[in-house]
């Protein structure tokens, strides 16, 4: 059997390497000319994503992978503040917890290391369909179509594939624009370390302003003690950070750090809170839509089992919110392999796959939502109102537990 896929992102690098494990034929395509000009700072994997994942790479490939992430359970509980830097809670204890962060870079050379020869870069796709054979067909933009038995979509929330079997798009943007940057931790004033200290940290004020600081170190705290196996992209103890704003009001502009920062202090957002953004490298700072499928499973591929489908965020896109977009791609690919071993047909194989992917896409999506509701609703008049009078109340109760 000959699978082409389309993307060469985390789910379709995944999926490759596991046909090609497997000993399936396989061709995966990709715009970008390099592995690693990608988007984004760090990847969560729990439990599940790395099994997932362990299915589809040889073991040499996980040995690296855990000596190159950092992991949850080495770092301290998660911290909840308001715009003031007042405490509010904690999260759950991880000292039990399997997930680790990587970063996205790491995980995708990982990745197309795994995959080899049969990563094609520099390829960009315009069109899917089917051949005078009836088999399905893959157009590009600068070279000869390409035919297979199966193809497979992975090209994220702007999918041609999936675009291509749903007669429109599988997604919509979700009413925030996200910010996201690296601060080294020892580039910040000692009080701020002591404050966020080694963990991930959310702070939400009025007006649809959120912060999202998360906590990288593979080398202090990485998930497999074999230095001489890591290839992390980050060296040291960072932060890595994600702010949020509701779409309409959003900053923009050349200087993203200042004008982020400005917007934050209209907001009544304290200065050293905003210490980790001031700090930040400025070459680092980027602004992205958050896009968002249906949280309805039935909502999910809407379009009969056949030849061609897909996966990851070309079906269910996924805010960031949840930390579990890039695991729910893993799973897709590994599930997808799964009945294509198993099943007599390919349409059978795909029909099963396609009824997992979207109860899996159904759940990260409600929890990732979640957190981009609680946002928006902070942007209404009650909601404001709401947040300003409640979060002192918060960090009241959280200074008497102490």
């Amino acid at each position: 059997m000959r699978v082409v896929v389309v993307g060469g992102g985390i789910g379709g690098l995944a999926l490759g390497a596991g046909l090609r494990r497997r000993g399936f034929e396989v061709a995966v395509f990709d715009r970008d000319t390099d592995v690693t000009a990608t988007g984004g700072y760090h990847i969560t994997l729990d439990e599940r994503a790395q099994s997932a994942l362990s299915e589809l790479v040889e073991p040499r490939i996980m040995r690296r992978l855990l000596a190159s992430a950092s992991a949850l359970r080495l770092r301290e509980r998660d911290a909840f503040w308001d715009r003031r830097g007042r405490l509010l809670g904690h999260g759950p204890d991880l000292s039990g917890s399997r997930s680790v962060d990587v970063d996205r870079i790491t995980l995708r050379m990982l990745l197309a290391e795994a995959v080899g020869d049969d990563l094609h870069l520099g390829c960009r796709v315009s069109a899917v369909g089917y051949d005078d054979d009836g088999a399905p067909q893959v157009l590009f933009a600068d070279r000869e179509p390409v035919s297979a038995d199966l193809v497979v979509g992975a090209d994220g929330v702007h999918s041609v594939v999936a675009r291509h079997l749903a007669g429109g798009p599988t997604n919509r943007p979700a009413g925030i624009i996200g910010f996201s940057g690296r601060t080294l931790r020892r580039d910040l004033s000692a009080a701020e370390r002591q404050r966020l200290r080694p963990r991930s940290s959310l702070a939400v004020g009025p007006h649809g302003a959120a912060l999202y600081i998360g906590y990288l170190d593979p080398t202090g705290n990485a998930a497999l003690d074999a230095p001489e196996l890591r290839m992390s992209m980050t060296t040291e103890p960072t932060y890595i950070w994600g702010a949020m704003f509701p779409a309409p009001d959003a900053p923009s502009g050349d200087d993203l750090q200042a004008a982020l920062l400005a917007k934050f202090q209209e907001r009544g957002w304290s200065a050293h809170t905003l210490e980790v953004i001031t700090r930040a490298a400025p070459d680092s700072v980027a602004r992205y839509r958050f896009n968002a499928a249906s949280t309805r499973a039935h909502d999910l591929a809407p379009w009969p089992p056949g030849r061609i489908t897909a996966l990851g965020d070309a079906v269910h896109a996924t805010p960031p919110t949840a930390g579990m977009g890039a695991g729910a791609a893993i799973r897709d690919a590994a599930s997808l392999l799964d009945h294509l071993s198993e099943s007599p047909t390919i349409t059978e194989a795909v029909g099963g796959f396609e009824a997992e992917m979207r109860q899996r896409g159904s759940e990260v999506l409600t929890l990732a939502m979640k957190t981009v509701r609680l946002i928006l609703a902070t942007n209404t008049p009650l909601g404001a109102a709401a947040t300003a009078l409640t979060t002192p109340l918060l960090a009241a109760t959280a200074r008497l537990r102490r």
